[in-house]
């Protein structure tokens, strides 16, 4: 039976669905990107309006998620167990905004500040929504400028904020912002980052009641649901894709900064009709230093990678999740007890665990999967007193690598892969806000794993400091380099040199340095690894 226009009622219901679920995703993505735009250019730190290590996301009733924009999945994984935290901890009402940053009451290592915040719709009496942004502070206070030091439990890495509201009912609290602030080396930034973050949360929350004044709350409300039974049923779709069975992979960090022993990281997945179990069981007990990650880093790795396995216009939510089980014993480095040190956790562990898991089903589906990219974010950060503009300062920043090769083509070099999606920071914005000269800033040749296609290769980053500068360095892959796969060679280790009075000094991947004025420090980044058996003529 078909309608006087020829159409049949049902197929043309189904395609007006679909055309209206596409029309919302885009809807709702949109305010999550926007609420980016805010952050990022009202933000003052470098390492947030040059580097964007930011994210926002869009959440419903429940505080699911049901769009991110397109910006850091080690966050975006993540801030669902902040807004659980928040909601958790007292009654949001209209006008509030909570902030944290503790690993174990939903944080994820301290630089991190989340913002949360409920949306009340007109009549509504509970949250219709919630909106939630993380950005990366260059500084909160903690034994080291930069806040990612060499620690050995948590305290010695910075201000620990539990779920706290900073505004309430639309009204800042000054007092708490004052505390936070004194305990910060660089407050004016501090300050100016974190109203950033508020007013991002404001225009979400603008947008958002825009929408449902357009649409209406129901309409909005049934789409958010829609959009994550979609995304589960495309989860599930994708898994069932894969041979059922049981795929093992292991990989370590280079050590903690502490022990010089590697520090093993372990996964196996179990695949069955169209759900996986994810057991991490067996990985190393949680460590001395700050490799220590948290449930929620490794939750946000893992759903980064079986992402990957689906197209890029299925909606990333939390129905992405339902069909996939995380099992992260509790004291160990990819779920740890406090007082645990974080800091590289989110960073440096988060990596690792993305590449074992890639490890795992490379085994099932090898064409699918890239070998091992940089495997590290190279995490600098410095600080001191600057006497040229007669203040401190505290620098952040996470330095790219060489991309895995893939069976479909070499990889990039020079990039931000997997659990980063950070730019660089401008050389002329960096020598203008901060006492250093970058003497160099290049492609290391050659770094890439050979193969049938070479892995991309890693980045060689000089900076010479103009004065005396605390320095950390936390990063990995100095001593294994990053994998190959299916028959290709494993990318070039990286490499940490301090130079001063034209002495070369070799440093450990993570460690700390009293820079002078004149003092290179040298940062060479790991190539991918390649794909495929090496033919000459490459």
């Amino acid at each position: 039976m078909t309608s006087a226009a020829g159409f049949r009622p049902r197929r043309a219901s189904v395609r007006h669905q679909a055309i209206e679920l596409e029309l919302f995703r885009h809807l709702l993505v949109s305010i999550a990107e926007e609420m980016g735009v805010v952050l990022r250019r009202t933000s003052y730190s470098a390492n947030i309006k040059e580097r964007r290590d930011y994210s926002c996301a869009v959440y419903d009733a429940r505080g699911d998620t049901v769009a991110m924009g397109d910006h850091m999945p080690v966050h975006l994984g993540a801030m669902p167990l902040s807004v659980r935290a928040a909601r958790e901890a007292f009654e949001l009402e209209p006008g509030d905004i909570a902030l944290l940053n503790d690993p174990f009451r939903g944080g994820t290592h301290l630089p991190d500040i989340t913002a949360v915040a409920p949306v009340y719709t007109r009549g509504s009496r509970k949250p219709s929504f919630f909106l939630a942004n993380r950005a990366h502070h260059a500084d909160v206070g903690g034994m080291s400028p930069g806040s990612m030091p060499l620690a050995r439990e948590i305290y010695q890495e910075g201000i620990r904020i539990p779920p706290i509201k900073i505004q309430r009912r639309g009204k800042l609290d000054r007092d708490l912002l004052n505390l936070l602030l004194a305990n910060v080396r660089t407050p004016v930034e501090r300050e100016g980052d974190l109203m950033a973050q508020l007013a991002a949360i404001q225009r979400g929350a603008t947008r958002l009641n825009e929408l449902v004044a357009k649409y209406g709350a129901a309409r909005v409300a049934s789409n958010m649901g829609a959009l994550q039974d979609y995304s589960e049923r495309m989860m599930r779709a994708a898994i069932r894709a894969l041979p059922p069975g049981v795929y093992r992979f292991e990989d370590c960090l280079d050590n903690d900064g502490i022990s010089p022993d590697p520090v093993p990281v372990r996964v196996a997945i179990a695949i069955a009709r169209g759900s996986a179990i994810v057991d991490f069981s067996g990985s190393a007990p949680q460590a001395a230093g700050a490799v220590n990650a948290n449930y929620a880093v490794t939750l946000a790795a893992v759903m980064y990678v079986f992402r990957c396995l689906m197209k890029e216009d299925v909606p990333f939510t939390a129905g992405t999740l339902r069909p996939i089980r995380v099992i992260a014993p509790e004291g160990t480095v990819i779920n740890a007890r406090p007082p645990a040190a974080m800091a590289a956790g989110n960073v440096e562990t988060s990596q690792r665990v993305t590449d074992v898991v890639l490890g795992a089903l490379a085994q099932a589906v090898p064409e699918l999967m890239p070998a091992a990219s940089s495997g590290t974010m190279n995490n600098l950060s410095f600080g001191g007193w600057d006497p040229f503009r007669n203040s401190a300062f505290a620098y952040y920043e996470t330095i790219a690598g060489g991309m895995g090769a893939s069976s479909n083509g070499d990889g990039d070099s020079a990039t931000h892969t997997h659990m980063t999606n950070t730019l660089n920071t401008p050389v002329e914005a960096f020598e203008h806000q901060f006492p250093v000269r970058v003497e160099s800033y290049r492609v290391r040749r050659g770094s890439g794993g050979a193969g049938r296609h070479r892995g991309g290769d890693g980045i060689v980053r000089e900076l010479r400091f103009l004065t005396e500068a605390d320095v950390t360095i936390l990063s990995d892959r100095r001593i294994h380099g990053p994998w190959g796969l299916s028959g290709g060679s494993a990318g070039k280790p990286g490499k940490n040199t301090l130079i001063r009075n034209s002495r070369e000094i070799r440093l450990e991947g993570k460690t700390r340095v009293a820079a002078r004025p004149g003092d290179t420090l040298r940062i060479e980044t790991p190539g991918g690894g390649g794909w495929g058996s090496y033919h000459p003529s490459r």
